[in-house]
């Protein structure tokens, strides 16, 4: 039987280093469920597979979107499922890798058929935010879907508007229509999740974000400065550099402070998610021996 392996995971808990440990035993290319790595001009934010690592294993849903485009998890799952189609009549095994969970989600479970909103709804939301900030459109979505706030990052601007576009229009809770019933797929599906001891990932994300800074996100997000309005930016680390490039916040200290405060906390909303699956099998990613003996004791002898 064809084979998905699926590798996920908390931001910084060391996904990109077992992928490729990982697509080169299973002689296979590595698709990527990161919903801003796609994203060209963003590399150094995003933690993006580097030209070396690249080199080494074929990547797809890399750098292959310009920031002015809006890309959804609906899209997704057909370009992903497309892409699978193709690439299993040459592999029995391929690797999807990520932290997005609504791109994971839509890949491995299916969306659902979500109404269009007509532009003035759209329109209107959008300019009501823009008048009375997130705080507020939060607490909309609060009194217009509990079920759904209880779910969203409170972080994500683009999936809060879109539930409130979604509640308005139909006059119903945006959850409401959404099934929860998984679209059977034509493979099977591994989850592998990674995990690390709370202070361990916490110590892993401040310094990656120190390490970015030392590579030139700066220098990045000034580059994209222009765009800041785009869906693909509205995203941790550069959200923050945006607000101090416009004086929202005093010192580039603070700015760095706020970009791993927030990655922590994304990290552990991206684990809360992920944990409400009882399909992912959690490993934590210094220990690639045993997960390479599990794969190898599945049946139908995975990876053998």
């Amino acid at each position: 039987m064809k084979t998905l392996l699926v590798l996920l995971g908390p931001t910084a808990v060391g996904k990109t280093r077992l992928s490729l440990t990982l697509a080169q035993r299973f002689h296979c290319p590595v698709i990527s469920a990161d919903s801003r790595q796609i994203y060209r001009g963003i590399e150094i934010g995003t933690a993006a597979p580097t030209p070396e690592e690249r080199a080494l294993v074929q990547h797809f849903f890399i750098g292959t979107k310009d920031l002015q485009e809006t890309y959804s998890a609906g899209q997704y799952e057909l370009d992903a499922m497309d892409l699978l189609q193709r690439l299993f009549v040459d592999h029995d095994y391929l690797l999807v890798t990520g932290g997005s969970m609504m791109y994971i989600d839509a890949l491995c479970r299916g969306m659902d058929d979500i109404p269009r909103v007509p532009d003035e709804v759209r329109a209107r939301v959008h300019a009501d935010h823009a008048r009375l900030g997130l705080p507020a459109m939060l607490e909309r979505l609060r009194q217009l879907d509990p079920v759904r706030y209880r779910q969203i990052d409170p972080h994500n601007t683009q999936r809060i508007l879109h539930a409130i576009e979604v509640s308005e229009y139909l006059g119903r809770p945006y959850s409401s229509i959404l099934k929860g019933t998984a679209k059977q797929r034509p493979f099977r599906i591994v989850k592998i999740g990674l995990d690390r001891p709370r202070e361990e990932l916490f110590a892993r994300i401040n310094q990656r974000v120190e390490e970015m800074m030392r590579q030139g996100l700066l220098e990045e997000a000034r580059r994209v400065y222009p765009l800041k309005g785009c869906n693909s930016l509205q995203t941790v680390g550069y959200r923050e550099l945006f607000d101090f490039m416009d004086g929202k916040v005093p010192s580039l200290e603070e700015a760095v402070r706020l970009i791993q405060r927030n990655t922590r906390r994304y990290a552990k909303h991206q684990l809360t998610w992920f944990r409400r699956d009882a399909e992912v099998h959690w490993f934590h990613p210094d220990r690639q021996a045993e997960i390479l003996q599990w794969l190898d004791t599945l049946s139908e002898n995975v990876g053998k």
